[in-house]
């Protein structure tokens, strides 16, 4: 899925890497050692490792729970053509679950743009 934020790829990285920001529109609790993270939502844990961060570019992760190869992956990039940030998010979800899914993002891009300026 991708969203067009008006705040540049350096703040999407920060509310997207530290726990201070991600509390603000992702979970409710979140705790980082090393290169795992441990999120919390309303007392559900889930720990990811933090398997690919390139500063202002890309963030991916890997859940504990999840299948060969499945990750959750932020992209943030400039647009060439009209300049604007596009948040790119890559996720899985079973079967039948697609519109639930982008709901979801869709709802939780719309609390990250809120945070973030816009």
């Amino acid at each position: 899925m991708e969203f067009i934020c008006r705040a540049s790829p350096a703040i999407l990285y920060t509310f997207l890497t530290t726990p201070a920001c991600l509390v603000r529109w992702f979970c409710d609790e979140v705790d980082i050692q090393d290169n795992v993270y441990t999120f919390n939502w309303q007392g559900s844990e889930e720990m990811a490792t933090l398997i690919d961060d390139i500063e202002e570019e890309r963030v991916r992760f890997g859940f504990e729970d999840d299948e060969d190869g499945e990750y959750l992956e932020f992209r943030m990039y400039k647009s060439s053509v009209t300049n604007e940030t596009v948040l790119e998010i890559t996720d899985y979800c079973d079967e039948g679950e697609e519109e639930e899914q982008r709901d979801y993002w869709s709802n939780l891009v719309t609390v990250l743009r809120k945070e973030t300026g816009g």
